[in-house]
């Protein structure tokens, strides 16, 4: 699926079988389908409205979605599209809870009292009436990014070697001179990030990456030895001595909450920007990745650390308060060992150490 582009003025739609896949996905798991006390007959589909937001209005876990369809896998990967006008209608008359559809184009309208079966539908990359499965706008800063790598590879990256003058600080406008870029091209663009972090595995104590700041981009005016460059973005200060990476070409992609196969259980290891208390839409850091079988679109359970209680003397044992779900968090960037998750929404603050894990 592709996230749409969040220009403005656009109108934001929702796909139909990436609504499917909000359930599809809960297809490890055969428990009865929990509809929420008040899940509407229908629901009108509106302008702004996400994935997440529509199937929390009929599903108490909202990442079930693909299973009320009955969405496959396939399916899940190339979902139709749910527009603004659409009705989703809530049909109880069976042993188990089904959704329909009720197409607002006219041409569709005889399909009004059927079963919805996955076909494909061609839209454009950049439909002007596509909603993203959560706001676009909260994920697009870190799509293009390449947030890992290992410190070698950094170390090794063509750098900013000046400015136009003395100045060792850097920002949008200036003049750049850089090495190690030889092969570009004028008007090529690259990221621009600095020195970061070593993301280490709580418990095991490992390595498991670098992680890197993205500061800005800069755009080649000539190339050389010493190749010329303009400053075009700058979040903060760039500064000499800060590395260059060609910017990729950016993937639009529409994420599609569903269940890892995997029994995955990790914990919390960072958060992006150094945020103490993780709230809605925070991005988070975990330990576990491909390696683990995550995906981009997995849903996992965010859960409290146990927490030692307070003891009266000595003699009394030792014991912790349960773990407990506090919120759910959806992967949109993975790497071998390590993924970025986005938190959907949480009933009190995320913590470093923290517990993630397969629903449940």
């Amino acid at each position: 699926m592709r996230l749409l582009s969040a220009h403005s003025g656009a109108r934001r739609l929702v796909p139909k079988a990436i609504i499917s896949l909000l359930l599809c996905a809960g297809l490890a798991y055969a428990d009865e389908i929990r509809l929420q006390e008040n899940a509407p007959d229908r629901y009108v589909v509106v302008k702004g409205d996400t994935l997440w937001d529509i199937s929390g209005k009929f599903l108490k876990d909202p990442w079930r979605w693909p299973q009320i369809w009955k969405m496959n896998k396939e399916e899940i990967k190339n979902p139709h599209w749910i527009y603004p006008g659409d009705v989703i209608i809530l049909d109880r008359s069976g042993g188990d809870p089904r959704l329909r559809l009720l197409r607002h184009d006219a041409n569709d309208r005889r399909r009004a009292q059927q079963k919805i079966d996955p076909k494909v539908r061609i839209t454009q990359l950049f439909d002007s009436q596509a909603a993203p499965t959560i706001p676009y706008e909260v994920l697009e800063p870190f799509l293009a990014r390449p947030l890992v790598i290992d410190n070698a590879t950094f170390k090794s990256a063509p750098r900013i070697g000046l400015g136009p003058d003395e100045r060792v600080i850097l920002a949008n406008g200036d003049r750049a001179y850089a090495v190690g870029i030889e092969g570009a091209n004028r008007g090529d663009a690259y990221q621009i990030f600095q020195a970061g972090k070593n993301l280490v595995d709580p418990d095991t104590k490992e390595q498991l990456g670098y992680e890197v700041k993205y500061v800005g981009e800069a755009v080649v005016e000539a190339t050389g030895d010493v190749s010329t460059l303009r400053i075009t973005t700058s979040t903060q200060e760039i500064q000499v001595g800060d590395r260059l990476v060609a910017k990729p070409l950016r993937e639009l992609q529409n994420y599609i909450p569903h269940v890892p196969e995997n029994d995955v259980r990790g914990k919390v290891i960072s958060t992006y920007n150094g945020v103490n208390d993780a709230g809605t839409y925070t991005t988070l850091v975990i330990n576990r990745g491909a390696e683990h079988g995550l995906e981009p679109g997995n849903v996992l359970f965010t859960m409290s650390a146990p927490r030692q209680l307070k003891r009266e003397d000595d003699k009394e044992p030792v014991r912790y308060t349960p773990s407990e779900k506090i919120g759910n968090l959806m992967v949109y960037r993975v790497f071998p060992r390590i993924s970025y998750g986005l938190l959907l929404d949480s009933t009190q603050p995320v913590h470093l150490q923290d517990e993630v894990r397969k629903p449940f």
